[in-house]
């Protein structure tokens, strides 16, 4: 089994999935969990992709219980986590519990003499990845049609949260995006990603940037509710499914972009299937200006993050991802041209140019931590 130094996190390499959910609940809270356990069993098994799960208790407390779940690959177990259907099954279960935390693994070996053993029947992870101590995790919601210029003060004046956690977590960059009325938060933390989102949330300056959002949102939300605010944030959850990086030290000169791929209907998951077999290629490809990429994709939304050398528009196919005789024509299949005034076919350089200046996002902020 070989080891990955460019490819830190993928959801497409095709193994499956193990789940764990840590679960702690409220004393004299157990038959009430049981009985949400069994509703959404029950649903769960229903779910494409979807495996197995058993429920478990721990031996020495009683309160304390865990749910592993397994899943044929990422991709369906993430469209599930973050849909509206996921929230209303979890939703008799919330009460219940006084703290609960998600762990997510693809597999990499496994042993036992009734298991499958070929590389094509074994889902297993391959190669193994290195990485490189960073957690990716975007949020993408929108605002009023309007209220965009007001949305971009209030984003970009914010006093930014302190970066340490805790003596093993540490927020490492954020940075923030529009499109239109669409916002796009990226954070990249070092740690647990899951105590980094509560912290941030915890801050008193994030909260009143937050409080001043809430009138112009699309969707609207109470965050002293805190079934409100999960659900928003949990909708508004955009997973990173792919990040890759070229070797050797960082460029200087580097430069952030995020590049904006609406999908058509039921095309986001290949669309973002496609950027990321792009980007592992353009990692190896000295000619590419493309150092860095994180693809994170939700429904039929893609967002590609990438870090650039020199100027975007001197090499637009690249910078894009779509280099190669087919790329282009694949990408205009799956993308809803439309929604970005780029209908039709791409090809050539010049079609490369107008969709880059449509599908770029304009950078509200991008703060980085100050190295410890």
């Amino acid at each position: 089994m070989t080891t990955s130094t460019r490819i830190s996190q993928s959801a497409f390499d095709g193994s499956r999935l193990r789940v764990l959910l840590l679960v702690d609940l409220h004393e004299g809270a157990q038959q009430r969990f049981l009985d949400a356990y069994e509703h959404m069993r029950r649903h769960v098994a229903s779910v494409p992709g979807h495996i197995s799960d058993q429920l478990c208790q721990s031996m020495e407390n009683p309160s304390q219980w865990l749910i592993a779940s397994e899943w044929a690959s990422a991709p369906p177990f993430l469209a599930w986590i973050n849909s509206e259907d996921h929230i209303e099954t979890v939703r008799p279960m919330q009460s219940c519990v006084r703290d609960l935390r998600s762990m997510r693994y693809h597999i990499v070996r496994e042993t036992g003499s009734a298991l499958p053993l070929t590389a094509d029947t074994a889902g297993v992870q391959a190669p193994v990845r290195l990485g490189d101590g960073v957690t990716r995790h975007a949020l993408t919601f929108t605002v009023k049609p309007g209220s965009e210029s007001k949305v971009a003060d209030i984003l970009a004046g914010y006093a930014p949260p302190e970066a340490r956690v805790d003596d093993s977590t540490r927020l490492r960059r954020t940075t923030l995006f529009m499109h239109g009325n669409r916002v796009v938060r990226t954070v990249e933390v070092q740690g647990d990603l899951m105590a980094a989102l509560r912290h941030v949330s915890r801050q008193p300056e994030v909260r009143a940037v937050e409080e001043a959002l809430n009138p112009y949102l699309e969707r609207s939300r109470d965050l002293n509710d805190p079934a409100s605010a999960r659900a928003f944030f949990t909708l508004a959850a955009m997973p990173a499914v792919h990040h890759v990086a070229g070797d050797g030290p960082e460029p200087a000169g580097l430069r952030r972009h995020a590049l904006y791929y609406p999908a058509r209907p039921g095309c986001g998951m290949a669309l973002a299937r496609l950027l990321a077999r792009q980007d592992e290629t353009a990692a190896q490809d000295p000619a590419s200006p493309v150092h860095r990429s994180t693809v994170f994709h939700r429904d039929d939304l893609v967002v590609r993050l990438v870090d650039v050398t020199g100027d975007p528009e001197t090499d637009p196919v690249r910078t894009l991802g779509i280099h190669g005789r087919r790329k282009p024509a694949v990408l205009a299949r799956l993308l809803d041209g439309a929604a970005l005034g780029v209908e039709g076919p791409l090809t050539g350089e010049r079609d490369a140019h107008r969709l880059l200046a449509h599908a770029g996002m304009t950078l509200i902020t991008d703060r980085r931590a100050a190295q410890a």
